[in-house]
Formats: structure tokens, sequence, C-alpha cells
């Protein structure tokens, strides 16, 4: 029996791991059909701070359809990160289709890496082409300062190296093969793109390439840390993205990635979630106007029309399967609740007997 099929040939359940993706995306699928909206053609990621990004979406807002993660199934209630709205946003920009996730979920918050990268596999399933994914990072090239804006072109995950990585665990073939490539993960035109775009409007700020150095936090990095990263080729460094990045290339998703460089590693001392977000709030107008020429671009250009279309992904199925599974564990805890009732009913009646017949007892001596 293959491991990574979709289905096993001794039963025609879809494996647990694929569900709720796939349950997911079919529920947002089903609200853009109700309200006749198209299917994204682009997805993008917002990181800390940068959940305004949806804000630059072509008017108007009515046209917008915005679901929080907490209607979406198998997502989790809510980001608990300060600047992550944690809900998502269907729109244009420059009449391009887009979905917009305003927050994201980090491992080191208690999620599983495939919670972590549940808005990609949810992109993928939505047919998705494009992915723009946004981060606050450290700085640790010396040439890159507080206010920079970095394209990333590779990365190093020390985490991924030792285990903790998001394509762990049974592989859903539907979405991309078991053992996928990364030499080509940041492509190539969109880093073109954005290099053009930075250019036309003016951004003396924006550095064109860098090696993005994901680990896992919460805490920042000590100095010795930094130092190492550094020695090692990292130009920025953060606690997100690559799990999403990986997903996406597997996935065949081409991915456009930026990091804001929100404090500079080896020279600060205190650095912290306040200034992260403060040093985005002074970049965060220039940045929404920034991809939205990226993917006004895109769209100019037809680059989108020459990817060709990914292959649709089986969702219905997938629904049922999950719906039932939720309702089988509603049912077994209230099974178990209803068993615990009885139980605590059966002691207390008991001892309310034994109680009276104690007192009676009692009584029956005095007399």
């Amino acid at each position: 029996m293959e491991v990574d099929s979709i289905t096993s040939a001794a039963s025609p359940l879809i494996n647990d791991t694929f569900l709720p993706y796939r349950a997911a995306a079919n529920y947002l699928s089903e609200i853009l059909h109700q309200n006749n909206h198209p299917m994204p053609l682009v997805g993008i990621i917002c990181g800390s701070g940068l959940s305004g990004l949806s804000n630059a979406m072509d008017e108007p807002k009515t046209a917008q359809i915005s679901v929080k993660y907490s209607k979406i199934p198998a997502f989790p209630k809510h980001c608990t990160v300060e600047g992550h709205k944690g809900e998502v946003v269907f729109g244009t920009f420059a009449g391009v289709p887009t979905i917009c996730f305003r927050g994201r979920f980090h491992s080191y918050e208690g999620y599983d890496m495939k919670t972590v990268v549940l808005p990609v596999h949810v992109m993928r399933c939505l047919c998705v082409k494009v992915l723009i994914v946004t981060n606050a990072a450290g700085g640790l090239n010396p040439n890159f300062h507080v206010g920079d804006l970095v394209c990333v072109k590779e990365h190093f995950a020390l985490p991924h190296l030792t285990g903790m990585n998001s394509l762990m665990g049974p592989n859903d073939n539907e979405l991309g093969p078991r053992f996928p490539s990364t030499g080509n993960t940041y492509d190539e035109h969109l880093r073109k793109t954005a290099q053009t775009t930075a250019n036309t409007l003016n951004m003396n700020f924006f550095k064109p390439h860098g090696t993005y150095c994901f680990v896992s936090g919460p805490m920042f990095e000590s100095k010795p840390e930094g130092r190492f990263l550094q020695q090692i080729g990292g130009d920025c460094v953060g606690m997100s993205t690559v799990p999403e990045v990986v997903a996406a290339n597997h996935c065949g998703l081409k991915v456009l990635c930026l990091s804001l460089i929100t404090n500079e590693v080896i020279v600060e001392n205190d650095a912290s979630h306040e200034k992260v977000l403060e040093a985005v709030s002074n970049r965060s107008e220039q940045i929404e106007l920034f991809v939205r020429e990226i993917i006004k671009g895109l769209g100019d250009t037809k680059f989108l029309e020459t990817i060709p279309d990914l292959s649709p992904i089986s969702l219905d199925k997938a629904t049922a399967q999950f719906q039932k599974q939720k309702q089988e564990k509603r049912d077994k805890i209230k099974s178990r609740l209803t068993i615990s009732f009885r139980t605590l009913v059966f002691g207390a009646t008991c001892l309310t007997v034994g109680s009276l017949a104690t007192t009676a007892l009692m009584g029956k001596r005095r007399v």
C-alpha cells in the first residue's frame, strides 16, 4: 500500500491530514460562488503589522468579501500575535482577483507545522498561481537598516533541517511530489518585477536580493546567534515565512517574498515587538502601494496568463468526511459527558442514601 496516496486501497477515505485545507477551501469557494466573485489568481500573506495590505485593494470596498478565521472550518479561531488581524479578504488589485490573509500562524504559538501552512494549502486548493508573502525581519547584513525592504532570493532554515518541517508526514500527491526541489523557490521573474516596480516608485530603501534565515522564536536572537547566521550568509532573520514558502513551492505556486527590516540584530540590545510594529507602521503605506503596483504589473504584462493552470483539487468528498469526523468527535464528547453525569448522579444518590441510613441508624441507637 502506498503511504503517500490520497486514499488507500483498503479504504476510500482521504488521509486525515489532507482534510483540513480541503474543507476550508471548499467553504471559501462556496462563498465566492454565492457572491459571484472570481476565483483568486494571487495570494498574499501579511506579516506583523502589514494587514493593511488589503486596504490597497480596488474600490469599492463593498465589492470585497471578508471572512473571519473563526468562521472557516479547521482554522484556529484567531491569531494570538498583535499585528495579525485574523481574517481572509477577497478583492482585486488593479483588476487581478486576489486573496489576502490578514495574519499568519506561527509555530511558536504552539501550532503544528500543518496549521502554520494551512493558508498556503487553501490557496493551492483555490488554484492561486502566485503567492506574495511578507514579513518583519531583523537585519543581519550591516548594509541593511531599519526601514529597508528586502526581496528574498534564498533562505536558510535550521528548524527545517532538524525535523521541524512543514512537509513531514504523509505527502498529498495532489499538491506536489514527495521530494520537491528548492533550487528555484523564489521566482526570478517576480523578483525582477519587484525591482522594476521599486525603481519606478523611487524606492531607494529597496534591496533587490537577500538571504532570509528562519528561526523558531519567540525570543529575539542573541548577538552570538546573529553573528552565526551572518557568517553563514544570512542577511535577515525572522520567525516565520519559510514554512509557508516551502509549502507553496511544493504546491507549484510562484513565490515572491518581501522582508521589512525592523531592527538590527547585531547592533541593538533592546529589540521588542512594539518597535517592530512601529517600524512597520512607518513603511506601511509605501509597501501597500508597492504590492499593488507589482500585482498591477503582473496583470498588465499578462504574466499570470503564461503560468499554466494548476490541476484542480478534489474538495467535496473531503468536506463531507471532515464534517462526519467532527460530528463523531462531538458525539463521543457528548457520550462521555452523559456517562460522567450519570455516574455523578449515581454517586450522589448513593452518598445521600448512605447518609440517610447512617442518620437513621444513629437515631435508633440514641433511642
